[in-house]
């Protein structure tokens, strides 16, 4: 009964990639678009936690937390990038 779970979460959280995908490339604005690559990055670590319990492996896990770091670097780029344009300020207040 867990086995027939943990492959429904599986499709779903592939199901919400695509749609995440959509809207990554349909996404009226750059916001949209930043927010759906987040919502990527958090079903691609749900997805490894699942594999992670489905295979009874503590591998994943340095898998989990680097997809978490990355995507959290990518999203605070993004941001950066839409509020000033630049993602790194070379100008220095003297």
């Amino acid at each position: 009964m867990t086995q027939l779970f943990f492959n429904a979460g599986i499709v779903l959280f592939g199901t919400a990639i695509a749609l995440s995908l959509v809207r990554v490339f349909k996404g009226p604005t750059l916001p949209d678009r930043v927010v759906a690559f987040d919502v990527i990055g958090v079903n691609l670590i749900s997805i490894a936690a699942v594999l992670s319990v489905i295979l009874r492996t503590k591998a994943f896990l340095e898998v989990i937390l680097i997809i978490a770091i990355l995507a959290f670097i990518s999203t605070v780029a993004f941001s950066k990038y839409i509020e000033r344009g630049v993602i790194i300020d070379r100008k220095r207040n003297r």
